[in-house]
């Protein structure tokens, strides 16, 4: 086939354009291992810009915690190894992180990605110690230009850390979490972030009272999410409300019912406010 131009011919910006839409994964395990000019265009901080460490697995026993200990002639696999790798070859032009979620990530990695990605736009955190969730709020207010923020839980700093977003935040417009939302929370968003578009509360114990007061206080919301949550129900009072809403999510949502009086009291999605 004489003529036909090969893929490793391509410019290297048309190769970086391409490789961009590629996995970590293939980032690191596959196209690096093709050719020279492959190796070369995979290491364009375009393709890194997004740093999605969730869709691995970062488990020791993983297929590609050993497949990548392997090709990079490792002892042993890091996670915090793994992130380095990744964020130095961001060239810190990274707009996008999040932390896997069950395993891996610790408190040390959340403070190496606060100096080293400085413009990110989106942030899921990791899971984080108690003792940890102190010091969310500073490191939380670092990122000037976040839009997106995102918690498996709610933090015992979130009053704090929703007041650093708001004076340092700028462009934000998007918080999910969940856990049990009091008064205080409630008042924290609609006080600080009112101006909030994207906001998902699902799984959390969520009193019809707060939901009401979120639904009247931000008014420029676009997406409201509370779906399978404990403490109201979608009547046509809380309807109504949100008609303005492009999209409100409320499926699954109950009030208290017999099965959840046996409950633990101490239980924190189930505690009622006073």
């Amino acid at each position: 086939m004489e003529g036909r131009r090969r893929w490793e011919d391509m410019e290297m910006d048309c190769l970086a354009h391409i490789f961009r839409r590629l996995s970590l994964e293939d980032l690191t395990l596959r196209v690096p291992f093709v050719c020279k000019a492959w190796l070369r265009a995979a290491m364009d901080p375009l393709c890194w810009r997004s740093l999605n460490l969730r869709d691995l697995d970062f488990m020791p026993w993983s297929d590609f915690t050993k497949t990548f200990a392997a090709q990079y002639a490792l002892r042993r696999f890091s996670f915090s190894g793994f992130l380095k790798l990744a964020v130095a070859r961001s060239h810190g032009g990274a707009v996008e992180l999040k932390f896997p979620f069950p395993f891996g990530a610790s408190f040390r990695d959340l403070v190496f990605a606060s100096h080293e990605c400085p413009r990110l736009k989106t942030l899921a955190l990791p899971n984080l110690m108690l003792a940890d969730e102190p010091q969310i709020p500073e490191l939380v207010g670092k990122w000037k230009e976040l839009e997106t923020l995102e918690m498996e839980s709610k933090p015992s700093s979130f009053l704090e850390m929703v007041g650093q977003i708001s004076l340092n935040c700028g462009s934000f417009s998007g918080l999910r979490m969940w856990g049990s939302i009091k008064k205080e929370d409630v008042s924290a968003i609609v006080d600080c972030l009112p101006r909030i578009k994207h906001l998902s509360l699902s799984k959390s114990y969520l009193p019809k009272e707060q939901l009401v007061e979120i639904i009247d206080g931000c008014r420029e919301l676009e997406t409201l999410r509370v779906n399978n949550c404990i403490g109201f129900e979608a009547d046509e009072e809380v309807v109504g409300r949100a008609y303005g809403i492009k999209t409100f999510e409320h499926e699954g949502c109950k009030l208290f019912g017999e099965s959840d009086r046996e409950m633990d009291e101490c239980d924190p999605l189930y505690v009622h406010v006073i």
